[in-house]
């Protein structure tokens, strides 16, 4: 009986919700993944999911480098201005809202595609994370107790406590992003275990999608040639202007939404404690920086297939690669 009615659920289903095909685009900052993927999605029938930790919030186009309406040619994107910056978003709260895009997107025959860098976001929605439960008195207790660490010695002294507790996310995490050290060590103290280590036990696990994991990448020189023209190119588009419009409304650098590179380092700037220049400057150093640690983030997952752009002649020859390359494992695609 039972079996029968699994059969039959089966049959309802569209090649899709049966084979569940992700495609997932990731790579490191500026290396040009809204582009391709939007080639890529027009050629597929695809949908784009952003799997990025800045971009879901209202307002934060430049700094982010969000794709613009124009940009999306009339490809669907997810996941995309639905939060204001005060507003919390993590990982859990990402792959809850990501699978329930994807069973959209499925529901619609059509080709999911996760879009983005942060690499913590793409391993939640890959496999069966289990984002534990815990006491939230004592969790409040901890993250007060650290808040207040942090104001009296700073965010550096903190990514030092981290080093003795868990080295390896104090090596996966920037000194100045206060949130991700907190995290860590409010996990290590609730638990008494590193965070490093649940993270690896949950790479482990089945995946849940057949899924197609492209990292696209540049060479060094040209990775960061871009992302220094990127930040230019974000001043001259008006990224002091936009940030400058919250900071009137009160936000801060601590204000869930503008913890990312690109937003944090204008606060000093707007406060009067350092010069336009210095602030750009330290803008295109910390987003080298942070590159160079998604590299390594992608590098030691198992199923990533590196994608390096001086193997093509153009854009669209290395989005055709992948396109060619997704028909071949999902005989089932069409091109649109």
């Amino acid at each position: 009986m039972i079996q029968a009615l699994f059969q039959e659920k089966w049959k309802a289903m569209n090649r899709y919700q049966q084979d569940k095909p992700l495609l997932i685009l990731a790579g490191p900052t500026a290396v040009g993944k809204s582009d391709i993927s939007v080639k890529v999605a027009k050629a597929l029938g695809g949908e784009c999911i952003s799997a990025d930790s800045i971009q879901v919030y209202k307002g934060l186009t430049i700094g982010s480098g969000k794709i613009t309406e124009e940009e999306m040619e009339g490809v669907p994107h997810h996941l995309l201005d639905i939060l204001d910056p005060k507003e919390d978003y993590d990982a859990s709260a990402f792959q809850c809202m990501a699978r329930e895009k994807v069973e959209e997107i499925y529901r619609r025959e059509r080709l999911p595609i996760l879009v983005g860098g942060t690499g913590f976001y793409i391993q939640a929605m890959l496999r069966d994370i289990d984002f534990q439960e815990e006491d939230e008195a004592e969790k409040e207790r901890l993250r007060s107790k650290l808040e207040k660490e942090r104001e009296e010695r700073g965010s550096t002294a903190l990514h030092e406590e981290l080093k003795w507790v868990d080295p390896v996310s104090a090596e996966e995490i920037h000194p100045h992003n206060r949130q991700r050290i907190m995290r860590a060590l409010e996990y290590f103290y609730l638990h008494k275990s590193p965070i490093s280590k649940h993270n690896q036990e949950e790479k482990e696990k089945e995946a849940l999608y057949d899924s197609l994991f492209l990292v696209l990448n540049r060479n060094r020189e040209d990775l960061y040639e871009g992302i220094n023209a990127r930040v230019e190119k974000m001043f001259r588009d008006g990224l002091v202007s936009e940030v400058e419009a919250f900071y009137k409304k009160g936000y801060t650098e601590h204000s869930p939404g503008f913890k990312g590179i690109g937003y944090r380092e204008l606060f000093p700037y707007l406060r009067g404690e350092c010069s336009l220049s210095e602030c750009k400057s330290l803008i295109q150093q910390n987003s080298r920086h942070y590159a160079k640690r998604q590299l390594t983030w992608f590098k030691r997952e198992k199923e990533t297939i590196f994608v390096e752009a001086e193997n093509f002649q153009s854009r669209e020859e290395e989005a055709e690669w992948i396109i060619e390359k997704c028909m071949s494992k999902w005989g089932f695609l069409k091109r649109s």
